[in-house]
């Protein structure tokens, strides 16, 4: 499997001394090979006997260190239960720089405020990191940070942003309460 990230990036996935590598290649019994001219990396099973699911893991892993996201962000992909995926602004957008930046710029917010509202209401981490704009969360947070994130590509007003996240987070805790809501059965076999 070949996975393609910018040359400057290369040094975030090696890490300090190789840590960063190494740690991947243990963690998923994986060769990870890096050409640091061209930003190619070549990921291969380590052993026959390694998961080949494991690849697909470790490509996510290093996609999204090369969408701009720190290791430990990425690590968080240790984790099956966590998702990543890219919105490439072209997409939604064309190809005008302009158009790129200014959308980029709304994501951001001023001095990081929407950014930093998306992630402490979703616990999703976002990255945006030249035409794309990158997620890694759980399911449930990694929808609902999505959703925001289109809302401002399609120029929906901050507020009201704001406003759908606040709901979602409602939801979210609403959810969380529900699983662990003791049934009556459990305070009958306790007074026994």
């Amino acid at each position: 499997m070949h996975v393609k990230i910018p040359l400057k990036r290369i040094g975030v996935l090696v890490g300090s001394n190789g840590r960063v590598k190494r740690k991947i290649e243990k963690r998923f019994d994986v060769k990870i090979d890096i050409n640091s001219d061209a930003g190619d990396v070549a990921l291969t099973r380590a052993t026959s006997e390694s998961d080949p699911s494991g690849l697909f893991r470790v490509r996510d892993i290093v996609l999204a260190i090369g969408r701009g996201f720190s290791s430990e962000n990425a690590f968080r992909l240790f984790d099956e239960e966590i998702c990543f995926g890219i919105l490439d602004l072209r997409d939604y957008l064309g190809k005008s720089q302009a158009d790129i930046q200014r959308i980029k710029g709304r994501i951001i917010g001023k001095n990081g405020k929407t950014r930093k509202v998306i992630e402490e209401y979703t616990e999703a981490n976002i990255s945006i990191y030249g035409h794309t704009v990158s997620i890694i969360g759980e399911l449930e947070s990694f929808e609902i940070a999505k959703s925001a994130i289109e809302l401002l590509i399609r120029g929906g007003i901050h507020k009201s942003v704001y406003r759908f996240l606040q709901w979602k987070r409602i939801d979210l805790k609403k959810k969380n309460m529900e699983l662990w809501k003791p049934s009556t059965s459990d305070f009958a076999k306790e007074k026994v």
